[in-house]
């Protein structure tokens, strides 16, 4: 094999960017939201793994623990006009936008109170009434579909972005390049992230590309990209708000790469430290340490912004939020089964 060199540099070291972060001059009230949103993400997708353990949960559950900052930051910039599209690994980015915690567990167990009403499971999520234009499970799909929302609201003249949600494998994609393409030559409101957690399924990104960094193929469009530390949520979020604001101004499309670590495998709650080349219990274990939770926490507490008897109420506060969501989701119904055709043919009166 080739010897591989990382071009992110320190970003792609798990053995760097493990210490707290400085959080000198950040109101402590958007520390302590940005806080308690990567909680409820990493305690939902948490239970979310316990449900499929126990054979409650009966779609696929990509889990997202440990990237929870990209979502947080990026949705920091945001408003419920914007147009936002993820992938099969999306229940980050529905929460972080303030999407139901109910409907999504719901969702995920096949009930009528779900926020795709049961039909969707997991990797098919949908609640335009926070931004989330929707999310599937095909690697690249919703990233034209995102281009046309940005083309919409290019016409639409008030003020609103589309946002893509994919991963590093995604950039392997033919359609990814095309809608790069379209998206500079028609400078449209977008931002592109790409959350790069360096594995594609089960395959390490050095055996799928010559380099590990994708914000290369921004550069190639002539589109401004910025790379960050996706573990560092000060980072993720200052890095969006300025690429955002390139974006609502019309000044053309932008695309962030944000580098991170998924603590899960690919798919279900294990951590599939037997597969890749690089996913070792030692190379895990360093990547837990780099934790986005835990260093925003410790930055925290180094400014006394938090103790450990405050973070424990709060992590009480949320892990109660998500065993009611949980315990409200399996006592919904599922769907009647005349509901089974409904999303698939219009009614008579729906057409008239």
């Amino acid at each position: 094999m080739t010897e591989f060199k990382s071009e992110l540099g320190g970003l792609a070291d798990p053995s760097l960017h493990q210490g707290p972060l400085e959080v000198a001059g950040v109101d402590p009230a958007t520390l302590r939201k940005y806080l308690a949103d990567m909680l409820t993400i990493r305690l939902a997708e948490e239970a979310i793994g316990v449900l499929v353990e126990e054979g409650l949960a009966r779609t696929p559950c990509h889990l997202a623990i440990g990237q929870e900052a990209i979502a947080v930051g990026v949705s920091a910039s945001l408003n419920r006009r914007d147009r936002v599209f993820g992938g099969h690994r999306s229940h980050s980015h529905l929460l972080a936008l303030g999407g139901d915690l109910f409907g999504l567990i719901a969702e995920i167990l096949g009930k009528v109170d779900g926020v795709s009403r049961g039909m969707g499971g997991s990797m098919h999520l949908y609640s335009p009434s926070v931004g989330f234009q929707g999310c599937v499970p095909l690697v690249g799909a919703t990233i034209p579909i995102a281009v046309g929302a940005a083309l919409a609201a290019r016409m639409d003249r008030k003020g609103t972005i589309a946002v893509s949600y994919f991963g590093d494998g995604a950039a392997e994609e033919g359609v990814f390049h095309e809608s790069l393409n379209l998206a500079a030559a028609q400078r449209l409101p977008i931002l592109f992230v790409c959350e790069n957690n360096l594995f594609s399924s089960h395959l390490d990104i050095l055996l799928r590309q010559p380099s590990d960094r994708i914000a290369r193929f921004a550069e190639a469009h002539m589109i401004r990209s910025a790379t960050v530390d996706g573990n560092d949520i000060l980072a993720v979020a200052a890095a969006a708000a300025s690429l955002v604001a390139h974006a609502r101004e019309g000044r053309g499309p932008v695309f962030l790469e944000a580098v991170t670590y998924r603590h899960r495998g690919h798919v279900g709650p294990k951590e599939d430290i037997d597969v890749g080349v690089r996913r070792t219990m030692t190379e895990l274990g360093k990547w837990k340490r780099r934790d986005p939770i835990l260093r925003l926490l410790a930055g925290m507490q180094s400014r006394k912004l938090i103790d450990d008897a405050g973070f424990d109420t709060l992590r009480g506060e949320i892990r109660r939020k998500v065993a009611d969501a949980r315990a409200k989701a399996e006592s919904a119904p599922y769907p009647d089964a005349s509901a089974l055709l409904g999303a698939v043919y219009r009614s008579a009166d729906e057409r008239r």
